[in-house]
């Protein structure tokens, strides 16, 4: 069983680099003591600076695996924008459609992340976001089935694994892919708990046998 070993919330503030435009981001977070209330929309206390992109009913909370920070040595919790660090979580034991229930709260892993170019201007490398993309060690998102309050120490406890053949090791596979995989995307595209956004990418793929130009995710330009 894993514990909540860190929550972390942030303001939306400037995100600044050298010759380039300021931008707003919620990806700086710190820790946090004490039960927080998760709703419907994220944590409390918690920001984004792009609402578009970043954050809403889909994305209410991102949950990062202490495991992975292995791959970024030196960088500590809370680096990465992440709400919750875990160990024993990690993409290849969490399913999508997997629901929790955590503290009083119960929640449902609705999809993975699609890090972007404002990860590479918090860390200060132009390849952080494609890093983190091409190791598949992205995280997930969940949605909030029911609002309630979570705190270091809380354990999630699986209640529900209704997609059994699709760890989140696979669904973030098949979506940054650059080789085609048209049953494996039309597959995903009936995923009843998957997120829209990522149903509809599925789908669109699946028809037309091409695959998004990531350029202005990726890069900033």
């Amino acid at each position: 069983m894993s514990v909540i070993k860190t929550l972390f919330v942030g303001k939306a503030r400037p995100l600044l680099r050298d010759g380039h435009a300021e931008v707003s981001s919620g990806i700086v977070k710190t820790p946090q003591q004490g039960k927080l209330w998760l709703s419907f929309d994220g944590l409390q206390g918690d920001e984004q600076g792009d609402r578009v992109y970043h954050g809403g009913p889909e994305k209410a909370l991102h949950h990062y695996a202490a495991e992975n920070y292995a791959l970024w040595p030196a960088l500590p919790p809370g680096t990465f924008g992440e709400n919750i660090s875990t160990s024993g979580m990690t993409e290849r034991n969490v399913h999508i459609g997997d629901i929790y229930q955590v503290g009083s709260a119960m929640v449902q892993v609705s999809q993975g992340r699609q890090p972007c170019w404002r990860l590479n201007r918090r860390l200060r490398r132009e390849d952080a976001a494609l890093f983190m993309q091409n190791s598949g060690a992205t995280g997930w998102y969940y949605r909030v089935l029911c609002e309630g309050w979570i705190a270091r120490g809380d354990a999630f406890e699986l209640v529900e694994r209704p997609q059994p053949d699709w760890p989140m090791r696979r669904l973030i596979s098949a979506l940054f892919s650059t080789q085609l995989m048209l049953d494996e995307w039309q597959q995903a595209s009936r995923i009843a708990q998957l997120s829209s956004n990522w149903r509809t990418t599925f789908a669109r793929r699946a028809q037309s046998g091409q695959i998004e130009d990531w350029t202005r995710r990726l890069h900033e330009v």
